[in-house]
């Protein structure tokens, strides 16, 4: 038999996060972001670019590769 876990009767509290400590936690660990852009006419796509961006702090990228 499979069990089904009840979910509790309230929502955590909201944190209060200051955008400094985001900014830390993000360039601490690092992030990706990627997109594509296509510009068609008419259903022709004519031009189809992708972009991708490692956001790290230096000392962070130093730390995983030494060479």
């Amino acid at each position: 038999m499979t069990e089904v876990a009840s979910t509790p009767d309230y929502a955590p509290e909201p944190r209060t996060v200051a955008l400094i400590d985001l900014l830390d936690r993000v360039l601490a660990g690092g992030v990706v972001i990627s997109g594509d852009i296509t510009l068609s006419i008419e259903g022709v796509d004519l031009v189809h670019i992708s972009l991708r961006a490692l956001v790290t702090s230096a000392s962070t990228r130093m730390l995983a590769d030494p060479s």
